[in-house]
């Protein structure tokens, strides 16, 4: 059963004396032989749906075709910069422009309350100072009384 599975089945097909000159020359420049040379060409023209009863059409006409399709093409991507790329690029610099100005004063602003907390902490600083040194002084002075009484006792 496997051989019959293996087996290929060949078949014959009628063509006239030019045509066979045309495969016989393929065959020699592109080193193939007449069943490759014919199942390649039927692939090709299966794949590249070409209709071998229809004329081939004129490379300048298939040029006017490329060129249209790459003008559409260029109107498409013009039209989409138009309506959609240019006013989002304008907006991304809005926005980037808004950012960078809301920084520096942001900027701004910080360091201004930095400067402002600082001064606020060297004065309670300076207070404190103040108040320890009164009641160092005054720490002092009762310490005195106290030996001076001490003393007087004694």
């Amino acid at each position: 059963m496997e051989r019959n599975k293996n087996k290929v089945t060949l078949t014959t097909i009628g063509i006239d004396q030019p045509t066979n000159r045309i495969i016989d020359k393929l065959c020699k420049r592109y080193d193939l032989k007449k069943g490759e040379i014919v199942r390649l060409a039927f692939g090709y023209m299966d794949k590249a749906c070409i209709n071998p009863s229809e004329p081939p059409e004129s490379a300048k006409s298939e040029l006017a075709k490329i060129n249209k399709r790459q003008d559409d093409l260029i109107r498409f991507v013009r039209h989409f910069e138009e309506t959609q790329l240019s006013p989002m690029v304008r907006a991304t610099h809005a926005i980037s422009v808004r950012f960078d100005e809301i920084v520096k004063n942001l900027g701004a602003i910080i360091d201004t309350e930095m400067n402002t907390s600082k001064e606020n902490l060297r004065s309670i600083l300076r207070k404190m100072d103040e108040v320890f040194s009164e009641q160092k002084a005054t720490m002092q002075d009762i310490s005195k009384k106290m030996n001076l009484l001490y003393y007087t006792r004694v």
